[in-house]
């Protein structure tokens, strides 16, 4: 996995360090660089890059004000810079990835590399999870799912109408699937459970979440530029990002 870099500071020798640091990285195949606050907007907006170290005291634009600017949905993953800790408790309030505190040493700056690189890797992964779904779904036979599942429960078989199951979960090798009083595990992959629920009425909320669009009462904000689905019957779940816009999209469509 390689990752394009943007590094945001009005000091010419931060910005240098970071890049000096991160050219002896083998997984950063471009370093981009801007001098200001304004100047970061329009990179970010112009070139997308996979990862920012973001400066937090710039004059005119600060980096809380890139963030604003951009749309905390919009920002690329963050990596917060400043001199100063008192900025760590909103500099996580927006999500941000890590802090460092100038000065910090190569290997602090290693370890808030990493941390991006594994942040990198988990949504990556979500969006090639979503891609082969989609795939599938092109090219099988557009078959209906079933009206009801055959569950194991308890040393038993047992079968559960489709209109009961609220959402689902990933677990391991299976998948935990909830209705309004009980759960019971099916032994299958996300994307084969999506298609046996019917993909007309469940839709996927997280890379390991499914939901019955039908059980939505709203969508959420939950603070910190995340949200919660919330069911009728009280249930919150994590919505990711990734998949917030495209929710939104069928919710409205189905109204």
């Amino acid at each position: 996995m390689t990752m394009s870099v943007l590094v945001v500071d009005d000091q010419p020798m931060a910005r240098e360090r970071l890049v000096s640091l991160l050219k002896a990285e083998p997984d950063v195949a471009a370093t981009i660089t801007a001098a200001s606050g304004s100047e970061a907007v329009t990179r970010i907006r112009e070139g997308s890059p996979d990862l920012v170290f973001l400066d937090l005291q710039m004059p005119e634009l600060d980096g809380f004000g890139v963030i604003e600017a951009i749309g905390v949905d919009r920002m690329p993953p963050t990596v917060f810079v400043t001199a100063y800790d008192e900025y760590a408790v909103r500099a996580f309030e927006v999500q941000a990835l890590d802090y460092l505190l100038k000065p910090f040493g190569r290997p602090r700056f290693q370890a808030a590399l990493q941390r991006a690189r594994r942040h990198l890797e988990r949504e990556r992964s979500g969006q090639m999870a979503e891609r082969l779904a989609a795939l599938l779904r092109t090219a099988r036979p557009t078959t209906a799912p079933a009206d009801r599942l055959m569950v194991k429960a308890g040393g038993r078989v047992a079968f559960v109408d489709l209109d009961q199951v609220l959402w689902a979960e990933a677990e391991g090798n299976y998948v935990r699937i909830h209705t309004a009083d009980a759960a019971y595990l099916l032994r299958e992959t996300m994307t084969t459970a999506l298609h046996k629920l019917g993909e007309r009425k469940f839709f996927r909320i997280h890379r390991s979440r499914l939901v019955n669009t039908t059980e939505i009462k709203e969508i959420r904000i939950a603070g910190g530029g995340d949200y919660h689905v919330v069911l009728f019957n009280g249930t919150r779940l994590g919505l990711s990002r990734l998949y917030r816009e495209a929710l939104q999209g069928r919710l409205s469509a189905s109204v």
